[in-house]
């Protein structure tokens, strides 16, 4: 069986890498063989064995196709708990220079704000084109992808690092409380 994903022709590259590179690496690590063809940006994915190890893959191939770096998105095979989330920007947003602002919201001066919310959750975040990918945990996935809400939504920064640090001593005092 074989299992196929559309991934924009501009992020091709990264599937591929410096001399196929990447793609050996992909197939190696996920025990798949990969056909991609650069013209439409069709991802084939194959292993005639396990067709768990084709779902898992396609996982790590929309993840480098929505932005991530292969070693992010390899992520996703490493632990078996961490899950891809794929926020539409476009749902909320019905413009190009609305679309570019919530991105902007999102990112941050020098990408501060997403690397807080990364530093806050332990979770990973791209903001490609009219999506947000999350990588991370299901219990921190939540809490980052609340916050991408509210920021999308308009709450101001200060609202939302204020909201992940709530969530964040809630976390600690359930730890504390389980082993108490």
């Amino acid at each position: 069986m074989t299992q196929e994903i559309k991934i924009t022709t501009d992020r091709i590259g990264a599937v591929i890498g410096k001399g196929g590179e990447t793609r050996k690496d992909l197939e190696k690590t996920l025990n798949v063989s990969l056909t991609v063809d650069s013209e439409t940006g069709i991802v084939q994915i194959k292993n005639e064995d396990d067709p768990l190890a084709e779902i898992r893959s396609m996982e790590v191939i929309k993840a480098i196709g929505r932005g991530f770096s292969p070693a992010h998105a390899k992520k996703l095979i490493e632990d078996d708990d961490m899950i891809l989330d794929l926020i539409d920007i476009s749902d909320v947003a019905d413009t190009p220079q609305k679309i570019a602002r919530i991105r902007g919201r999102i990112i941050g001066k020098e990408g501060k704000a997403r690397e807080q919310i990364e530093n806050m959750t332990g979770t990973m975040i791209s903001v490609y084109g009219k999506t947000v990918g999350i990588i991370g945990l299901p219990e921190q996935m939540a809490d980052a992808h609340s916050a991408v809400t509210m920021l999308i939504n308009g709450s101001d920064h200060n609202t939302v690092f204020n909201f992940l640090d709530r969530k964040k001593k809630e976390a600690k005092m359930d730890m504390l409380n389980y082993y108490y």
